[in-house]
């Protein structure tokens, strides 16, 4: 028999995924050009050149021996040295290698940063709508999810209600930003009254609390929207940042932890996920991924082409009647669902072959997420299949 926990996280395991596996089906049998897979935040766009240009020299170049060996479980010296330099530089602020943690991908930092922080019973407080896989990263340490209400107007976080939901077991508050499913980014207004909050909050109970953000999305903005880098706004913050998106390398698990100096008790919570990395089982990330990444610091992903798909997607939307918001960053477009049962309206989109998530996987129900990361001859030719749907939902 399987362990007690894991039934029901089989049970309930990713609607996401689910929908990916059931593309996969549908395209040997219908032709992928003839499904509209939306399901998966999976790049279309390639990597940058710089990344195929590091990988052969770094395979021509480097020792073998020292390129696949292991290293200290933080990772490399020179590798988080240069992404240190790079922080620095771009966001003014003082980091050290010291500071940097390589991990496998963002989940695989907030797993670490998590089992690091974490004693059975501690609360980590969501923000809806969020990647519902933090559900399963809280629970991996036996704390306690609390989750924000989405704020549907302007899907900013509802700070009134994290105020009252911060107690004294309260640990962490995970924040991703560029958002994932919305696209909406916290503005800085947003996250300088959020850190007041957390401070007047440690204060009022003699407790740290963390403010953690999840940043795989970054990089990818648009109409000259600036992302707040949180440790310049409070002092408990850590980043968990990944190359999945920004270099358009999901499959490479590679991205880094920044911890602060300024963060309490900096040596023993460093030291702590170093450990943490280890016997989680990591041991270290990617080797030749690290190099890599160090490489192409300067990189830049296509965000061009993701914005001609985010224009073609929500203006076509909008033109059939159906209600979102425009994203600010990432690449999903979060729809409300013209039927109370978002469900059931993801059921009939299946039915034109268009896959779409349900907002209940981002504990909102009531709206789809639509993961526009893919080709734009997919949008277009996906628009037929809208229309049929707003015509059968009597959507205006």
């Amino acid at each position: 028999m399987i362990a007690d926990k894991m039934v029901n996280l089989v049970k309930n395991s990713s609607a996401i995924r689910a929908m990916f596996e059931e593309g996969k089906i549908m395209a040997a049998k219908y032709g992928a050009e003839n499904v509209y897979d939306f399901s998966l935040g999976n790049p279309n766009v390639p990597a940058p050149a710089e990344v195929k240009q590091a990988v052969y020299e770094e395979l021509e170049k480097e020792d073998p021996v020292v390129l696949h060996g292991y290293m200290n479980n933080s990772g490399y010296e020179d590798v988080r040295g240069a992404i240190a330099a790079s922080i620095n530089k771009r966001f003014g602020t003082a980091f050290g290698e010291q500071n940097i943690i390589m991990t496998v991908g963002a989940a695989g930092g907030l797993n670490v940063i998590l089992k690091t922080l974490l004693n059975p019973g501690d609360e980590v407080i969501v923000i809806a709508p969020y990647f519902g896989e933090y559900n399963s990263y809280v629970s991996n340490y036996d704390g306690k999810i609390v989750v924000v209400s989405p704020n549907t107007e302007t899907f900013q976080p509802n700070l009134e209600e994290l105020e009252q939901k911060i107690t004294a077991k309260t640990k962490a508050v995970i924040i991703n930003s560029p958002n994932n499913p919305t696209g909406v980014v916290y503005s800085e207004d947003t996250i300088k009254k959020m850190a007041d909050i957390l401070r007047g909050k440690e204060k009022e109970l003699g407790t740290d609390i963390y403010l953690i953000s999840d940043e795989p999305y970054r990089e990818l903005v648009y109409d000259g929207i600036e992302v707040p880098y949180l440790t310049k706004y409070y002092e408990n913050a850590i980043i968990g940042y990944s190359y999945s998106k920004s270099l358009s390398l999901p499959g490479e698990r590679i991205g880094y932890l920044v911890i602060p100096d300024e963060v309490s008790d900096a040596e023993d919570v460093i030291a702590a996920a170093n450990v943490a990395t280890r016997i989680l089982g990591y041991v270290n990330a990617p080797s030749l991924m690290q190099k890599v990444v160090a490489k192409c610091l300067d990189a830049k992903v296509d965000v061009p082409f993701y914005n001609r798909n985010r224009e073609a997607l929500y203006n076509g939307l909008k033109e059939l009647g159906f209600e979102c918001i425009k994203p600010e960053g990432a690449f999903y477009l979060f729809v409300k669902s013209p039927v109370e049962d978002e469900k059931a309206f993801c059921a009939a989109a299946k039915k034109h072959n268009i896959l779409i998530v349900p907002g209940s996987s981002f504990a909102c129900p009531g709206y789809v997420r639509i993961a526009y990361c893919v080709s734009y001859e997919t949008i277009m030719n996906s628009m037929p299949g809208f229309k049929a749907l707003a015509e059968e939902f009597q959507v205006k």
